[in-house]
């Protein structure tokens, strides 16, 4: 390991997914001398809440805000690798709007990335794949995505930001991907030949080395 010390990665899992999505991914980072936290946001996983108690995105990404809240110091040396898959992607967008302090670098793969110009809904509305992907069994946060000044530039536009472009998904393709790039430019664009949506299932060496790479550039 080429770092002095290992970084903290906290994983935030897509839309009806879990915890359980990182298992493959989790060990290889713990290997190569990283903590890992992943987590269940509401309702998903082991999450105590029922689905039916999930009536709002804030209710379905607070376990992921409570974590961050919990996390002390805002030293270089104690901020977090925040990842977040699919329509996971936003809620690390509204964690880096709150935490940015806490966050070393944020990275979406094949996600949900928005802007701090538009309200998240109006990219919604460009991709019919994407709206089906967003669908729980107690239906879509329409209301919340609608709100504009939901992210600003001065927080959430403050972090550093890597997209992982998987050029072989299926739910959200890779021309898809590419124009949430464009409307939303990161620091830094990373490509996963062959790769479908659920990587991390896939191909969790060949991510594990990915996010390597980017921690070495950006820890």
């Amino acid at each position: 390991m080429c770092q002095e010390r290992g970084k903290h990665f906290v994983l935030v899992h897509g839309a009806c997914h879990g915890a359980w999505c990182w298992y493959k991914l989790k060990p290889l980072l713990q290997a190569a001398g990283h903590r890992v936290t992943a987590l269940d946001l509401g309702g998903c996983g082991v999450h105590p809440s029922r689905l039916d108690e999930i009536v709002s995105l804030s209710d379905y990404l607070q376990p992921l805000m409570d974590f961050m809240a919990s996390l002390v110091g805002d030293d270089d040396k104690d901020r977090v690798v925040l990842v977040g898959h699919s329509f996971g992607g936003l809620g690390v967008s509204l964690a880096m709007e709150r935490f940015p302090e806490k966050i070393s670098v944020a990275v979406f793969i094949t996600a949900y990335m928005p802007n701090y110009k538009h309200p998240p809904a109006t990219l919604i509305q460009e991709d019919v794949e994407l709206a089906k992907m967003l669908l729980k069994p107690n239906g879509l946060f329409v209301q919340d995505l609608v709100q504009e000044s939901i992210l600003t530039e001065a927080r959430y536009g403050s972090v550093r930001r890597v997209y992982v472009v998987c050029e072989e998904d299926g739910v959200m393709g890779e021309e898809f991907q590419r124009w949430l790039i464009e409307n939303s430019p990161p620091k830094a664009v990373k490509s996963m030949a062959k790769a479908g949506h659920m990587v991390m299932l896939s191909k969790p060496k060949e991510l594990a080395l990915c996010l390597k790479n980017i921690v070495d550039q950006y820890h």
